[in-house]
Formats: structure tokens, C-alpha cells, sequence
């Protein structure tokens, strides 16, 4: 694919999980039920799924099995141009809906946040600041968050691959993606919306602070959740299956034994 191709692709991709996730957390907000919001937020998934958008945790999973199954073309070095290109794109696009529902929650910055904006705020502290308290045992609580996170979304993903419908792709998808969601699991292109936000919306923390205290390290956990638990595992036992074993033909009885018998 193009450059210009997988950049609108990856932009559109990142846009649109963001404004689910402002969704999903306007909903929580609303409702007081963290559930609710959790069962809402994969239309956003749904969506971008269904419209050929690229994503970085699917990319993650899916991109280096082609250069395993020594496809055409596929290298390693075309794998890590498209992790970049796609990382770039969902970043503008999540940046675009931060500044954009940052503009809506303070009336173009005329005013105090509204308890939306506040909860966003909050959700920044607490998962940078947060993880850095506890220092080594908060970074590998958010690297294992991560892991978990794309083990669900990539699940997600290959779930909607065993359906040629659009009922029982979103079926597929909704599942998995609810439970990373409700379970507070760290993903990567959903963070690059909620924390710039909570910036702009006043978020005790820093821009380093989200770099190093959960980016960085969610995309890492991303990565090897995906591609380890997802993507290898049903490669190697549905595509690359083990040899099957051949049993022993039985042994054949002298015929003298078989006379008497």
C-alpha cells in the first residue's frame, strides 16, 4: 500500500477509536455506569473494522505473519515502515479529536472543563502518575495491562475474519473489545486521545510523564501481546500446524499362529 493510502487510512483509523472513546467515557459520565460505556465503546472498533481502516494493534498482529509465510514482497523492513506509518496516523487523527472535544468541553477554552473534561483529566493523572509511584511493580502493571489489551483487540480482529457477514462481524469483534474496555486495559491509540486531552484540559501531569509513564510502554505491550498470544499462537496451530503423528501398523501375526487361531 501507498504511503498516502495507509496515512488517510491510519488518520481515519485513529479519529474515529478516539471520538469512541470520548463517547464511551461521556456515557460513563452520564450514567454513572462504567459498564454501559464499555458495552458502547466497540462501535467505534466496529466501524473503522468495517470501513478497511488501519490500526496499530492490528497491524502488530497481523503484518509479520505475511513475512513469516514468506509472501511476496513482505520483509521485515516493509513491516517496520508500516508500524510507522500507521503509529503517525493514528496519532494525528486521535490528536485531532483530543483538540476538537477539548474545544467542546470548554466552549473553545472559555471556561472550566465540564465533568466530562474533568473525568478525562483524571483518567490521565491516574495512569501516569499513577503507575509512577509504584516505580518498577506500576511499569509492569501497565506492561501487562498492555499485553492483555491487544491479546483482547487482536482477538477482536480475527474473530471478524470467521464471518462474511456484517452482523456477525460486529458480533465477533464487540465481545473482546468490551472486556479490554471495562477492564481498564492500556491501549495504545485509545491513550493517544485521553491523555493530550487531559493536557489540554488541565491534567495534573506531563507530556513526559504520558511518554514515558504509558505510551512508550503501552505500545511495547501492545506489540507482544498481539503478536505473541494472537497472531503466532493461531498461526503456528491453524496455518503452520504441527506434522501429524503416524501410528505403527500393527504388527502382523506368523501364519502358523494364524492358522491356530
Amino acid at each position: 500500500m501507498s504511503t498516502r493510502d495507509t496515512l488517510i487510512r491510519s488518520y481515519m483509523a485513529g479519529a474515529i477509536l478516539a471520538l469512541a472513546a470520548a463517547f464511551a467515557v461521556s456515557v460513563t459520565v452520564n450514567t454513572g455506569n462504567a459498564l454501559v460505556g464499555a458495552m458502547l465503546f466497540p462501535v467505534g472498533f466496529i466501524m473503522l473494522y468495517l470501513m478497511g481502516f488501519d490500526l496499530l494493534t492490528g497491524v502488530f498482529t497481523l503484518a509479520p505473519l505475511a513475512v513469516l509465510d514468506r509472501r511476496p514482497g513482505a520483509t521485515w523492513r516493509g513491516v517496520l515502515r508500516n508500524w510507522g506509518l500507521v503509529f503517525v496516523g493514528n496519532f494525528a487523527g486521535a490528536i485531532t479529536v483530543a483538540v476538537f472535544m477539548a474545544i467542546i468541553f470548554t466552549f473553545g477554552f472559555s471556561e472550566a472543563p465540564n465533568a466530562i473534561g474533568q473525568k478525562l483529566g483524571h483518567i490521565g493523572e491516574g495512569r501516569t502518575v499513577g503507575y509512577s509511584a509504584h516505580g518498577a511493580a506500576g511499569m509492569l502493571t501497565l506492561f501487562v495491562r498492555a499485553v492483555m489489551c491487544n491479546w483482547m483487540v487482536s482477538t477482536g480482529v480475527v474473530a471478524a475474519m470467521m464471518s462474511t457477514s456484517v452482523s456477525g462481524k460486529a458480533i465477533g469483534m464487540w465481545m473482546p473489545i468490551m472486556v479490554f474496555f471495562y477492564m481498564g486495559f492500556e491501549h495504545s491509540i485509545v491513550n493517544m486521545f485521553l491523555f493530550p486531552t487531559g493536557l489540554m484540559l488541565g491534567g495534573n501531569f506531563t507530556f513526559m510523564d504520558y511518554l514515558i509513564w504509558n505510551e512508550i510502554p503501552t505500545v511495547l505491550g501492545n506489540l507482544v501481546g498481539g503478536l505473541t498470544f494472537v497472531g503466532a499462537t493461531l498461526y503456528s496451530t491453524h496455518y503452520k500446524t504441527a506434522p501429524k503423528r503416524e501410528v505403527a501398523p500393527a504388527a502382523k501375526l506368523p501364519a502358523t499362529k494364524r492358522a491356530a487361531v
